[in-house]
């Protein structure tokens, strides 16, 4: 066994992009198992006109998936998060007690528009990280203002974010400029975990491939670091700041 604990995951059926069935949802999570994933986190998306998905429903919707899965075999252990479009509606769901952080409530995963950050970012991952809640960026190698450069990400890195390298991105998944990107920042350093952000049973050999390609980069022991330690640091609030 691998250990993994993928913090970002898009296997409840049926309420965003990520899988359409429940067979669907099992094949994933059991693929991702048989890979190395011993914990995987469901994180839809709560983004407003698009998925305009809340923290009761989700919930539901991850208590039922987690209740018919449980006679599966070779399913690993569940969790449940959301991925956070960061605007005014989050911080209003964040600031309300509304919205879905990780299980302990001590980090909570946002996502950026691709084209740019949003306005008083640091200020608000700032107050978020007072609270005691890290915010953790989904997939920065995606987003343009970083393709080129990682120093524009340097304020919300001393205001207490936490990079997350979707590993697909790795394999060419997002194409030759995100792949770039995130081997320049893995180089940089720049990531404290990476997950599968894995939407489909397809993407497990994907994400398969592109372990072997983090590990080929940065070794065996930081690839377990980034897989599987320092998930467990933001799920028990354990990082050092």
């Amino acid at each position: 066994m691998k250990g993994y604990v993928d913090l970002h995951c898009h296997y409840l059926p049926g309420i965003d992009d990520g899988v359409r069935t429940m067979p669907e949802g099992v094949r994933l999570c059991t693929g991702l198992a048989a890979i190395g994933w011993d914990v995987v986190h469901a994180t839809p998306h709560i983004r407003t006109a698009m998925f305009e998905n809340r923290k009761p429903e989700l919930t539901r919707a991850f208590e039922d998936f987690v209740r018919l899965t449980a006679d599966v075999p070779g399913m690993p252990e569940l969790g449940l998060g959301a991925e956070h479009f960061f605007d005014d509606v989050f911080w209003q769901l964040h600031s309300r007690g509304e919205a879905l952080p990780y299980p302990g409530g001590r980090a909570t995963l946002v996502e950026f528009p691709s084209s740019s950050f949003p306005m008083k970012v640091g200020e608000r991952f700032f107050e978020m990280n007072v609270r005691g809640i890290r915010p953790v960026l989904a997939h920065p190698e995606r987003y343009d203002p970083l393709l080129r450069r990682t120093d524009l990400l340097d304020p919300l890195l001393d205001v207490g974010v936490l990079p997350l390298l979707d590993v697909m991105a790795l394999a060419g998944k997002y194409g030759r400029g995100p792949r770039r990107a995130a081997e320049r920042m893995l180089e940089e350093g720049v990531y404290y975990a990476a997950c599968s952000d894995a939407h489909r049973p397809g993407d497990v050999e994907i994400v398969g491939e592109a372990i072997e390609r983090l590990e080929s980069l940065v070794g065996e022991d930081e690839a377990f670091e980034l897989l599987s330690v320092n998930p467990r640091n933001i799920l028990d609030g354990t990082v050092e700041t």
